[in-house]
């Protein structure tokens, strides 16, 4: 047996006989944790948080994920920008989201009847500045893979091998960390870059993009390698058409490309 199998493993046996809640979004790791919990657990509900700095559409994907699982699903609204210590967006803004999402995940937890919460941090994440780990470990939030030592290579590659439709599937954050510290949030400013997104994605088909705001500007992160693929002058003018139709009256594009973590530099 491989380390890395070993690893799914011992995660497997974490959740053995447990009645588990799983923070589902249908992102390879939750969908992945889901899968390795349906292996062991007893009771396995996954619980999709409906808030509105979700992208379009994420909310039914998550949905058409649980059901390729097979595990039952429920969605929760939750009304992300009418909560100023979060729409503020202060440096502790992720710390505050993850309190206030812990505190939903236990509360729906303990109305299903189940005794453990888990969510699908990995060790390649916990790498960078995640100041919500910090408030999962003080609610008692369990995370699987950080405490085998996954990485999210592993987890993709695992999904593979189990078939999982989205094993190859680009990260999705929240669209919170779009704007930089201090900028109060607001309904229509997350339309905005999600439009840009939005466009980037069916314009040039590249799945992978961060549009960052700056007031006026949007900053455009896409991979370095698919770059090329936003140089056709064409497709250029109908983005930037977008962007001013959005409310940025500016679009640039990145050149050190996308990175996670970039409104943290």
């Amino acid at each position: 047996m491989t380390q890395a199998a070993q690893k799914f493993k011992k995660v497997i046996r974490m959740l053995s006989d447990r009645q588990v809640l799983v923070a589902f979004s249908g992102g390879v790791d939750s969908s992945t944790l889901a899968l390795l919990a349906k292996k062991s657990a007893r009771r396995v509900v996954l619980l999709v948080v409906a808030a509105d700095t979700m992208p379009q559409g994420e909310v039914e994907h998550a949905k058409t994920v649980a059901q390729e699982l097979g595990l039952e699903c429920r969605v929760v609204p939750f009304d992300w920008t009418s909560k100023r210590e979060l729409s503020e967006n202060s440096e502790e803004r992720c710390y505050n989201c993850k309190v206030q999402l812990g505190r939903l995940w236990l509360d729906a937890a303990e109305q299903l009847g189940l005794d453990v919460v888990v969510e699908g941090t990995t060790t390649t994440e916990a790498a960078g500045t995640r100041p919500g780990e910090r408030a999962l470990r003080e609610l008692g939030i369990t995370s699987p893979f950080l405490d085998a030592g996954i990485t999210k290579d592993e987890i993709r590659e695992y999904a593979r091998t189990n078939g999982l439709s989205v094993a190859d599937r680009p990260s999705m954050a929240c669209l919170a960390t779009r704007f930089p510290y201090g900028t109060t949030i607001t309904p229509h400013m997350l339309e905005m870059v999600e439009k840009v997104e939005t466009a980037v994605r069916q314009l040039f088909g590249i799945e992978c993009v961060r549009a960052r705001f700056h007031n006026d500007v949007v900053r455009i992160e896409v991979p370095p390698d698919q770059m090329k693929r936003m140089l056709d002058r064409t497709d250029l003018d109908t983005l930037y058409d977008v962007a001013r139709k959005a409310g940025f009256k500016y679009a640039a594009l990145d050149l050190r490309g996308y990175r996670t973590g970039s409104m943290d530099e």
